[in-house]
């Protein structure tokens, strides 16, 4: 395995770390310290450190993943919330936060900072749905192969907190959000299900910006290639479509690579069987390109979620090159189960949390 296909992802995860892209926002901005401070999404522990350490101690409710809010002070509000499927937790995070955005009076100043996973961190349903219902819903929505878009529209119709619904509890005088983006386009009203969305009627100053996102990353990971001396064959947010698909495409894109480094980014779908393995789409879409290179010398693939996690695991996706692939790796893309193949064939690709999530990041270097 080329150790430098790890090292130009790395450099492209960095370049989009929640820390980092919060201190840059915020550096040069107005110094008034708002009065309430809530960060929501993967990222989140990250974004709201570097608002903290920024302004200085402030009031802050912090909803993130398990696992995500390592080096906040003690007197943050932490909740710490079930992905990709809600639990019990992310019902009471969202009660949290509408209570929290509810209390702030007149006058007021807020700063959300939002990232990526809060589509299932944190929720309010409307009168008449239930945790089953949020949880039938997001089983569903993954096993379908949906993209991110369609799945939060759905997630949107049945949140109070959803598209526009949390700020449309704010009776202050201005709202400030800062986003990572995890969505094509970068569209606020789809990271997160538009949890930082401004509501339609807006009744006071409402700021909102993307500070990081796939373009940012990829463009980062090129320049870590020139830096190591290799050319960059092409840099494209092209990993939107379903999982066989793009190992096909990308499958052929990669047999006739001349040297270089390819430099791909976006969110792959996958339809899911029944009683699924252990893996996610960035460790499937691994072995599947695993299989199209079989045989190829002198040619490295990483397939990685910027997050640091893929699907319900706790790795980032898979590392592969032409000796990876086996006889036996079929049964496994067929039972979504290529987690544990990549894993018993030291492949598997783990990072722990990376403080960002801007979808997904493919490397490939050809030497």
């Amino acid at each position: 395995m080329d150790t430098r296909a790890i090292k130009i992802w790395r450099a492209g995860v960095d370049a989009v770390g929640g820390y980092q892209a919060t201190r840059t926002a915020l550096a040069g901005a107005d110094q008034q310290p708002p009065d309430q401070v809530i960060a929501v999404g993967k990222a989140a522990g990250d974004m709201a450190r570097a608002a903290l350490d920024h302004f200085g101690s402030l009031p802050t409710l912090v909803v993130t993943k398990d696992g995500h809010a390592e080096g906040l002070p003690e007197d943050v509000h932490v909740i710490e919330s079930s992905h990709p499927v809600p639990d019990s937790r992310s019902l009471a995070a969202g009660r949290a936060l509408r209570t929290c955005v509810q209390g702030m009076k007149e006058g007021t100043t807020l700063l959300l900072l939002v990232s990526g996973g809060a589509s299932s961190l944190a929720e309010d349903p409307v009168e008449g749905k239930t945790l089953a219902d949020l949880q039938a819903l997001n089983s569903r929505l993954l096993a379908e192969g949906l993209d991110i878009t369609a799945m939060n529209i759905e997630r949107r119709k049945i949140s109070r907190i959803k598209g526009g619904g949390l700020l449309a509890a704010f009776a202050g005088k201005s709202a400030r959000v800062l986003a990572i983006s995890d969505v094509p386009g970068d569209d606020l009203s789809v990271v997160g299900s538009g949890i930082g969305a401004p509501p339609e009627s807006c009744e006071f100053d409402c700021d909102t910006r993307i500070i990081a996102s796939n373009t940012i990353a990829r463009d980062a990971a090129c320049d870590a290639a020139d830096t190591l001396g290799l050319p960059v064959i092409d840099n494209a947010e092209a990993l939107h479509d379903d999982l066989p698909t793009l190992a096909r495409q990308i499958g052929t894109r990669l047999r006739d690579m001349p040297r270089g480094v390819l430099v791909l980014g976006g969110e792959p779908t996958v339809v899911l069987p029944p009683n699924p393995g252990r893996g996610g789409r960035n460790q499937a879409l691994a072995l599947a390109l695993a299989r199209e290179i079989a045989g190829i010398e002198g040619l490295s693939v990483i397939v990685g979620g910027t997050d640091g996690s893929d699907g319900p695991t706790d790795a980032a996706g898979g590392v592969v090159d032409g000796a990876t692939w086996r006889p036996e790796a079929e049964q496994a893309l067929r039972a979504a189960d290529s987690g544990s193949f990549l894993e018993r064939h030291g492949a598997l690709f783990t990072t722990g949390p990376t403080g960002t999530n801007v979808m997904d990041l493919l490397i490939a270097v050809r030497d």
